[in-house]
């Protein structure tokens, strides 16, 4: 397969084209033009490129790539180490940030909900990128029973801001730093908000409006959906796929 028709598949299965972004989708450092290994990983990282070399991969496809909005265009200091390592041996870097989140079947929340055996009934906040819905488990009945599913679901103890035996309705989730987004799933109806990180604000606003916060993790929230991705290109172009979780506890 060719690192084109690879870039294409992926773009095209995301839809990638219709997000207004943070940082460019699809192909970031090209590498070789054939593709037979593919590494996933949640973020380019430096130990992420080098576990990939080990692995002889010819391309790596992450949830978090480079060239993010606003940032420091000079390639110096990790950012140079990093893109040094990718060029220097011929490997190709494909990011994919909100066309991730969203995507229904293979996106980071649909990919979270399976974790968490959720059901979707909504969506909701820009590019409905939030998801709304309800737990399968009969157990699941409050806040507390919510926080063990997801430390047991997620292997990560989560943040709690609310009573732990407030009785649930809908559940409200998006993967990653959506705190900013807990005003919206208030508004779509949620009785409870799972998102990755917390910012000061959002303990305020979940206590005085009884709404149930849980902060499970960036990286735990968003393992999922770009190994989803890299299976199903994989399976697609009968190539090798192999996910690499560089642990990160925030």
């Amino acid at each position: 397969m060719t690192r084109d028709e690879f870039g294409k598949y992926l773009g095209q299965t995301l839809n990638a084209g219709q997000y207004r972004d943070y940082c460019p989708n699809g192909l970031q450092v090209e590498g070789r033009e054939t593709i037979a290994k593919v590494v996933s990983g949640v973020t380019a990282s430096l130990a992420l490129i080098e576990a990939a070399l080990d692995l002889k991969a010819d391309a790596i496809l992450v949830h978090h790539g480079y060239f993010w909005r606003g940032e420091d265009m000079r390639v110096i200091g990790t950012k140079q180490r990093r893109l040094k390592l990718l060029l220097s041996n011929d490997v190709n870097l494909f990011a994919y940030h909100l066309p991730l989140d969203a995507h229904p079947q293979l996106g980071n929340n649909a990919q979270l909900a399976r974790q968490l055996d959720f059901t979707a009934s909504g969506r909701f906040g820009d590019d409905d990128l939030g998801w709304l819905g309800r737990s399968n488990s009969p157990s699941v009945k409050t806040a507390a029973d919510l926080a063990a599913l997801v430390e047991k679901r997620l292997g990560r103890m989560p943040l709690l801001i609310g009573d732990p035996q407030q009785a649930l309705g809908d559940i409200a989730w998006c993967t990653g730093a959506a705190q900013g987004m807990l005003a919206d799933a208030i508004a779509a109806g949620a009785s409870a908000y799972i998102s990755g990180e917390i910012s000061e604000p959002t303990v305020h606003l979940a206590r005085e409006t009884g709404t149930i916060y849980i902060a499970a993790g960036h990286h735990a929230t968003e393992r999922y959906g770009v190994q989803a991705l890299g299976a199903h290109a994989a399976e697609h172009f009968g190539i090798e796929h192999q996910f690499i979780d560089i642990d990160n506890p925030v």
